[in-house]
C-alpha cells in the first residue's frame, strides 16, 4: 500500500494518540465488496497524518501495508480452529496489544473485549435480515443469533448509506443514537478508457448495455432480460446485453430464463472479470443498469459513473444516494418502467450526454480520501469522550438528491 500521506487532515487535534485496532480479515478471505471495502478503508486511513497508532490484524502477512503495524494471527481449517481464532486468539492478542479502540469492517465482532475498549462495527447492509430466502441457512441463522449480541456492545455502528442506517434502527432500536453514516468512495482506476481489445476477449461488441453485480436473486436480472426484450421488440437497433459478475446463490432461476429468451444469443455473461477489466466495460457502454432489489451502497454505480456511463437504477435503499440527481430510475420490479428508461437512453441524446457529466460530478463525491477523514474524526471524537448521541458524521456536504425520502419507513421492503 502507498506511503503517500492525506496532508489536509485539518480535523486533526492534539490529546494524547489512540491504539487503533482493524480487523481487516476479509483481504484474505473475501474476493467480493467487503474484500474491496477492507482493502480500500485500511489504505485510505493509513495515509491520514494521524498522531493514533494502527494494527491491522490480519491471517496473512500484507508487506504493503504502511504506516500501521501488520499483526498476523494465522488461520486453518482444522475445525473448530475459525471460531477459536474470532472468540479467543484475537482479542488475547488485542489485550496484549493494549488497545483503545477495534474497528470490524465485516458485520461479526469484535467479541470478548473489555469494557473500556471502544469498538466500532461497519453493517454495510441488512439483506440476511430483510432477504433471508437469498441466502443460505448457516448465514441467516449467525446473523441473527450474534447481530443483536454485536448491536449491544457496539460504542458506534458505521452504516454505508442512511438507508441502512434507517433499516438498522428500524430492526433494531437500540441501535438509536449509536448509528452514524460513512459513504464509501470508488476506486482510482475508475475512468473513462476506450480498449477494444477488453471487449473482444469476452466475445463483447458495441452497442451495448450492461450491468455488474453478483447473479443472485436479489440483484433483480430477471427483470432486466424482461425489460431487455420488450426493448428489442420494439426497435431494430440491437444492442447487446452483457451481464458481468460471478454466479451466486440460487442463480438457477435466471439461468432457466435465459434459455428460453428470444434473444439469448445476444446476451454476454462474462463470469467473473479481472478489476482491470471493468473500467473499459464500464466506459464503452450505452448505459449501466443496476436493477437490485436492496444495496447498502450500491459501488457499481459510482464505478460506472466514473468511467463516464449513463446510469440507470432503481430506486430502492441507498440506491438514491449514490446516484443522487444524475441517474434515471425505476421502481425494481416495474419492467415496463425500465424499458422506458432504456428507450430514453437510446432516444435522447442530449439527455444521455448530461447523464455522462452529472455522473461524473456526483461520483466525484465519494473517495476514499474523504472516507477515511471523516472516519478519522469519529476517532477523535471518541478520543474526546463525548456523549455517544453526539457522535454522528453527517452527510449534508453530500448531494443525495434523487432519495426517495429521510423517512426510515421508505427503506425497506
Amino acid at each position: 500500500m502507498s506511503s503517500r500521506k492525506y496532508p489536509d487532515s485539518a480535523i486533526i487535534c492534539s490529546l494524547c494518540p489512540m491504539r487503533i485496532a482493524i480487523l481487516a480479515d476479509p483481504i484474505d478471505n473475501q474476493n467480493a465488496g467487503v474484500h474491496i471495502y477492507t482493502r480500500h478503508m485500511v489504505e485510505a486511513v493509513s495515509r491520514v497524518n494521524s498522531r493514533h497508532e494502527f494494527f491491522i490484524v490480519t491471517s496473512k502477512r500484507h508487506s504493503e501495508i504502511e504506516n500501521a503495524q501488520n499483526i498476523v494471527v494465522p488461520s486453518s481449517v482444522f475445525p473448530g480452529y475459525s471460531a477459536f481464532r474470532l472468540f479467543l486468539m484475537i482479542p488475547w492478542m488485542l489485550r496484549r496489544l493494549k488497545v483503545d479502540c477495534v474497528l470490524e469492517p465485516a458485520h461479526f465482532g469484535p467479541f470478548n473485549l473489555p469494557e473500556s475498549v471502544h469498538r466500532l462495527t461497519v453493517i454495510h447492509d441488512l439483506t440476511m435480515i430483510l432477504f433471508p430466502c437469498h441466502h443460505r441457512f448457516i448465514g441467516r441463522w449467525l446473523q441473527r443469533l450474534f447481530l443483536p449480541h454485536i448491536f449491544r456492545k457496539a460504542t458506534a455502528i458505521i452504516a454505508d448509506s442512511k438507508a441502512t442506517a434507517c433499516d438498522i434502527e428500524k430492526y433494531y432500536p437500540e441501535t438509536t443514537g449509536r448509528t452514524t453514516v460513512n459513504y464509501l468512495g470508488a476506486e482510482t482506476c475508475f475512468r473513462p478508457i476506450q480498449l477494444c481489445s477488453t471487449l473482444e476477449r469476452y466475445d463483447i461488441s458495441v452497442p451495448y448495455f450492461l450491468s455488474v453485480s453478483t447473479i443472485e436473486p436479489r440483484k433483480n436480472l430477471v427483470t432486466l432480460i424482461d425489460a431487455y426484450k420488450r426493448f428489442r421488440d420494439s426497435t431494430t437497433w440491437a444492442p447487446q446485453l452483457v451481464l458481468v459478475g460471478p454466479k451466486g446463490w440460487k442463480s438457477q432461476t435466471l439461468q432457466e430464463r435465459l434459455a428460453g429468451h428470444a434473444y439469448r444469443h445476444d446476451i454476454i455473461l462474462t463470469g467473473y472479470v479481472d478489476r482491470e477489466d471493468l473500467p473499459p466495460l464500464y466506459s464503452m457502454a450505452d448505459a449501466f443498469i443496476y436493477p437490485s432489489l436492496y444495496e447498502g451502497f450500491g459501488l457499481p454505480v459510482l464505478e460506472a459513473m466514473r468511467c463516464g456511463a449513463p446510469c440507470i437504477i432503481s430506486r430502492t435503499s441507498s440506491l438514491p444516494e449514490v446516484g443522487g440527481s444524475a441517474a434515471l430510475y425505476f421502481e425494481p420490479c416495474d419492467v415496463d418502467a425500465l424499458f422506458e428508461c432504456m428507450k430514453t437512453v437510446k432516444e435522447n441524446e442530449l439527455l444521455t450526454n448530461m447523464l455522462r457529466e452529472q455522473g461524473f460530478r456526483q461520483a466525484a463525491q465519494f473517495t476514499w480520501k474523504r472516507y477515511a477523514l471523516r472516519l478519522h474524526r469519529l476517532f477523535d471524537q471518541l478520543e474526546e469522550k463525548k456523549d455517544i448521541r453526539t457522535i454522528c458524521l453527517g452527510t449534508e456536504d453530500f448531494d443525495t438528491t434523487g432519495t426517495c425520502s429521510d423517512d426510515c419507513s421508505s427503506t425497506t421492503p
